[in-house]
């Protein structure tokens, strides 16, 4: 819980604040853009949240911060009531986003993808009540797809609890002890009509992407939109093997998409002609700047 006694300094006077315990992972920032900013190494309310439209999102930051770092001075129950209930968000065509991130996984988002041949979740959420309620009232989860070693967070008990087969690439799999189904190679794999694995070997080497219904792009942390750039971004830090990441955000060109659903970073909807030409861009940015 978020301590008053340790409010950032850089909050905007009001009801909300950041406190020091914030581990900038910029999950408050794509919730609530309005009222949340970087500043710094924390996030930080950058303005009160005003309206209902404002308060709800903020709410919704409060109880996905994975490490509880966002608190009020006066809580109003009943929209916290409504933030939790809102959880998980629908983001369109029964996808959604999970919210209640993890520490575990530095605050990673998490998917949920309701279809009738069997529920699958995208990386893990913290594993808490109200989430297990919701994915049990849409018929459970059949398949948990890890997108890489650093987003594994509760996947675990989500397959215990539901009798879910989790998938990863044998190269991170020792981050998923007792995964029921291991990728291998680099090869792209249809695993049903809707469901395709794209292994992006860069960021770790067993990365891995899923694109469903030929428009939704779980990226995992190879891809996200960054919009103080308005532009596509892929990771310069932390990476495995940089040529390797570039080859990867290459090979996404051959599959067309329209929704970029990340782990880090914001998500975005884009026409596959755009998603196309950022890529292009994307290449071109990164390749000019190696040495």
């Amino acid at each position: 819980m978020a301590h008053p006694k340790k409010r950032l300094t850089t909050n905007a006077a009001g009801n909300f604040f950041v406190d020091a315990t914030c581990i900038n992972c910029d999950t408050c920032r794509q919730l609530a853009p309005k009222s949340f900013k970087e500043e710094g190494d924390y996030s930080a309310v950058a303005r009160q949240p005003e309206g209902d439209a404002e308060l709800l999102q903020a709410y919704q930051a409060l109880l996905a911060c994975p490490v509880g770092s966002i608190g009020t001075e006066q809580s109003d129950k009943a929209r916290l009531q409504e933030a939790m209930k809102s959880f998980p968000l629908l983001l369109e065509d029964g996808v959604y986003y999970n919210g209640f991130n993890s520490e575990k996984s530095f605050g990673g988002n998490s998917y949920f993808i309701r279809h009738p041949d069997g529920n699958w979740l995208v990386d893990s959420p913290r594993y808490v009540g109200r989430l297990i309620k919701a994915f049990e009232e849409m018929g459970g989860i059949r398949t948990i797809f890890l997108t890489h070693e650093d987003d594994v967070a509760d996947s675990a008990r989500y397959a215990e609890h539901f009798g879910a087969t989790r998938i990863i690439h044998r190269a991170d799999a020792a981050a998923s002890p007792g995964a029921e189904r291991i990728v291998d190679g680099e090869e792209p794999i249809v695993v049903s009509e809707p469901f395709q694995i794209i292994p992006v070997p860069g960021h770790t080497e067993g990365s891995m992407a899923l694109l469903y219904d030929g428009r939704f792009l779980f990226s995992g942390d190879h891809l996200w939109w960054d919009p103080e750039r308005n532009a596509l971004g892929a990771p310069e830090r932390l990476v495995w093997d940089g040529e390797r990441l570039l080859t990867s955000v290459a090979k996404l060109r051959g599959h067309p998409f329209e929704w970029v659903l990340p782990g880090h970073g914001d998500r975005i909807r884009l026409t596959p002609a755009e998603a196309a030409a950022h890529l292009d861009r994307l290449l071109e940015r990164r390749r000019a700047a190696r040495p």
